[in-house]
């Protein structure tokens, strides 16, 4: 099958569609599958064939956290077999080659397989921009883009990456779409270096995470999205979300200070994800919980979240959720039954 489909893809002459392919190609390879599937592609020599590994290669990160490129280990058997083949090709044992899904496949260095010039331009891309934003109103979910161009300049393309905020900021979605599909999504230019980084920050979340829930559609494009973002040059892995820096329409009121710390204490690493529920859980639940606030910062607090959601958007939801919960908020705070552990502990050292 994957031959046939390289003998499409010769004629379509497309490094992109090429680089998505054997993106979808590595994702349908079971650990187990990568060995055989790849000595076979060795030992057929066809153009296609040869089209296959080197598309793999291109796509392929060895060494990346969780990595499609991890085949299980190879049996004595196995191995043994694999010398052989090799010896058989004229190659000499474990030298030279392409690095394919974490195989090194003899007798397929780059210069020796000769196809046409276009298969070298896979994965040679330059990056040209970078843009980070809310994918929704509540900022449940932010898109992490960037685009890129061929070493040619041909095949200009952008990589969309959906990266969920309730659940941590993992990735759940990803395409490759044509530069105009950006006009839509209504996104502010960020540093490609960045952005980046939080792609690769949100892979590594999800598969540090057994079960997560992402898009069924992701797997498939989860190979290209890594190498392209291993791509971008000045990469910044775990960089601070700088909104709240931004935010400087603090109420001149007394407590205000002191209350807006506590918020940003709150939102953390995820400023961007502020909706009617979590306005709700910081004002009713995790205030009580969790913090020590003077009556000043107390009443201050309100007008303060409210500040910060019209900073944020300045949704009716959010706004009329804290309209509910602000007025019950001091009653709240001097109920000591709410008190988690921590905050019981901080008040004995008071």
């Amino acid at each position: 099958m994957a031959v046939g489909q390289a003998r499409d893809l010769l004629r379509w002459r497309s490094p992109l569609r090429t680089e998505l392919w054997a993106a979808r190609l590595t994702a349908a390879l079971e650990p187990d599958e990568v060995r055989p599937f790849l000595r076979e592609l060795a030992e057929d020599g066809s153009a296609e064939s040869r089209l296959t590994l080197a598309a793999l290669a291109a796509v392929d990160r060895p060494g990346w956290p969780g990595a499609e490129s991890s085949p299980e280990p190879q049996t004595e058997a196995e191995a043994e077999s694999e010398t052989e083949a090799e010896a058989a090709a004229g190659a000499e044992p474990g030298t030279g080659g392409l690095r394919v899904l974490g195989v090194e496949v003899a007798g397929t260095a780059e210069a020796d397989l000769g196809l046409p010039g276009w298969v070298r331009r896979m994965g040679q891309v330059t990056c040209e921009g970078a843009w980070y934003g809310k994918a929704d109103p509540y900022g449940e979910q932010t898109l992490a883009v960037l685009s890129f161009r061929y070493a040619n300049g041909k095949e200009p393309h952008i990589l969309v990456v959906g990266i969920d905020q309730p659940n941590g900021g993992l990735a759940v979605d990803a395409v490759v779409e044509e530069v105009k599909f950006l006009d839509d999504l209504g996104l502010s230019p960020a540093e490609p270096g960045v952005v980046a980084g939080r792609v690769l920050d949100a892979f590594e979340l999800g598969d540090r995470i057994m079960g997560a829930q992402v898009a069924d559609t992701l797997p498939a494009v989860r190979p290209l999205a890594i190498a392209r973002a291993l791509a971008v040059p000045g990469l910044v892995r775990q960089a601070p979300d700088g909104t709240m820096a931004g935010f400087h329409d603090l109420p001149d009121v007394p407590g205000a200070r002191e209350a807006f710390e506590k918020l940003a204490e709150f939102v953390g690493e995820r400023p961007l994800w502020w909706s009617p529920a979590r306005v709700s859980q910081f004002l009713t639940s995790w205030l009580p919980r969790e913090a020590i606030l003077s009556d000043t910062a107390v009443a201050a607090m309100p007008e303060v979240v409210r500040a910060w959601s019209r900073f944020n958007g300045a949704h009716p939801a959010v706004l009329h959720q804290i309209d509910v919960d602000a007025p019950r908020l001091p009653a709240l705070m001097a109920d000591e039954s709410l008190a988690g552990l921590g905050k019981r502990i901080a008040r004995q050292q008071l």
